[in-house]
This record gives structure tokens, C-alpha cells and sequence, in this order.
């Protein structure tokens, strides 16, 4: 049997982990003095909420190699074909880490997939790799069109401020400076690389909102699949989004919330939009 595995940074609700009978491996979150589990212990309005009212600035730590060993393990001994569709290495140690419990495994039959991206692109590679095992096709094949998808899967965003970025480390302190200018709200991107890209800074939301609609607009989109608007704390700013979208034709499949792991990085009021280019 082919299964799926995602990490807590993918987004999935825990119903949704269920439904899909997917295996989840959850990413840790340091606030002020208390340890979390993304989507365990700690959902996504509650993170947000302690944030904004803490001050603290929250750190995230990759899953260790046990984490998977134990659902590794359970597949080796069940037969199972394990597709691991993981965060971003250019932003988490959680590939290496699935790397490691597959060597201690000693199974061949487990594929780590390094998603290059983060947040729900993780969700459209996943649903896309458990339709595709649902028509029975072989893993190999299904891993070669996910690693084909994921250099299609699309994110542009504006966010209320570069700080939470330049203090996980994912953007230099220069960079940083910029965004924190008066009003200058950060566009962004992630990179083919699978990194965090800076677009653009615009003087104000509504000028951020414009200049994602304008990345949207340049970069056409596969119909095939689900475009979703993405959301931190706050739905203002997507709103704008969506009615941007639906007045230019677009189809809003879902509006989504960003969870911990990556909102640690971005912060509260961020807001924009996934979808797979042509």
C-alpha cells in the first residue's frame, strides 16, 4: 500500500490528515517559556493569539530522526510504500532528518521528497501524489510527477513586516532594515530553490495587494489545479485578494490559514495566494 507522509509545516488540519489517511510527522514551536506541537497541541488562532499578545519572538525546531523512525518502522513491518512530501530544505533540517531515520530503517521502500516549498504548495503536492496512488499508479512514477510538479507550485505573498523573517534567520539583517521603513510592506516569493525570495516593497497594504495581483496576472496559471488564498491572522488583506481575483475571472478554490511553523516566520496580517503555473 502507498501512504502518504506530511510534516505540520503542510497546513493539513488533523481532520484532513485522517480523512486522507495520511501519516504526520508534527514540527516543534518555542513561545517565551512553553514548547508546543504545531497543529497538536497548539492550533492556529491560539499561536497567533499568544503571539501577538506575548511580544516573544517564536522558534521553530525540525522533527528528530525518531519521529519518523516510528512510523518508518511501522511501515517496514506492514509492507507499505512510503511517499514523504516535506518542508522546504532551504528552510528546515526536516528532510535530513527523514533522511537519517531512513538509513537507521534500513528500507528501501520509503521516497523523501524535498518539497522545496512550504505551507499548503506542500498540500497541492500531497493531494495531487494521493490522487494519482488512489488510480494505483507505481511510486516511482508517482514521485517523478510530484518532483515535476513542485517546480510549478506558486507562492507570492505581502507581509506586515520583514522582522519575524530576518529573526528566524531566513533574511539578512540589511534585507530586514528595508522592510522595516515606515509602512513598507515586504512582497515575497518562494524561490525555485525553495527558498524565501524578496519581489518587491510597496508604500502600504493596498499597494502590496496590488503588486501580488500584478505577480498573479504575469504568471499563468494550470486550471487543473486548486489556486488557494493563504491567511495568517487577520482576513482583511485576503478579502481584498479575493475580490481582486474574482472581478479578473479567477476562481478562489479555497481560502486557507497558515499555520505555526511557517507563520513563526512570517507573522500576523500576512496574506496571498498558491496555485500551479503552466
Amino acid at each position: 500500500m502507498i501512504k502518504i507522509l506530511v510534516d505540520s509545516s503542510s497546513d493539513y488540519e488533523l481532520k484532513e490528515i485522517k480523512e486522507n489517511n495520511f501519516e504526520f510527522v508534527p514540527i516543534h514551536i518555542t513561545l517565551g517559556d512553553e514548547d508546543y506541537i504545531d497543529g497538536i497541541s497548539l492550533n492556529k488562532n491560539e499561536f497567533y493569539e499568544i503571539l501577538e499578545s506575548s511580544g516573544d519572538f517564536p522558534k521553530t525546531s525540525q522533527p528528530s530522526p525518531q519521529a519518523f523512525l516510528e512510523i518508518f518502522k511501522t511501515a517496514k513491518e506492514n509492507k507499505d510504500t512510503l511517499l514523504c512530501i516535506l518542508l522546504s530544505s532551504s528552510l528546515s533540517g526536516t528532510c535530513q532528518s527523514a533522511q537519517i531515520a531512513k538509513t537507521m530503517a534500513d528500507y528501501d521502500d520509503i521516497h523523501i521528497i524535498d518539497s522545496l516549498s512550504a505551507s499548503c504548495m506542500i498540500k497541492i503536492l500531497a493531494d495531487y501524489a494521493c490522487s494519482l496512488a488512489k488510480e494505483n499508479m507505481p511510486a516511482g512514477e508517482i514521485v517523478a510527477r510530484v518532483e515535476e510538479l513542485k517546480s510549478r507550485v506558486t507562492l507570492f505573498a505581502g507581509l506586515d513586516t520583514l522582522e519575524y523573517l530576518c529573526k528566524g534567520g531566513r533574511l539578512s539583517k540589511s534585507a530586514a532594515a528595508i522592510g522595516e521603513l515606515a509602512n513598507i510592506k515586504p512582497v515575497i516569493t518562494v524561490t525555485k530553490e525553495g527558498s524565501v525570495g524578496i519581489l518587491g516593497k510597496c508604500l502600504g497594504k493596498n499597494k502590496a495587494i496590488t503588486q501580488v495581483f500584478k505577480h498573479i496576472q504575469e504568471t499563468e496559471a494550470d486550471s487543473a489545479f486548486p489556486l488557494y488564498t493563504i491567511y495568517t491572522h487577520g482576513t482583511e488583506n485576503c478579502s481584498l485578494l479575493e475580490e481582486k481575483l474574482r472581478e479578473n475571472g479567477y476562481e478562489v478554490s479555497q481560502r486557507l490559514q497558515v499555520g505555526a511553523t511557517i507563520g513563526a516566520h512570517i507573522g500576523p496580517e500576512a496574506f496571498g495566494v498558491v496555485f500551479v503555473s503552466k
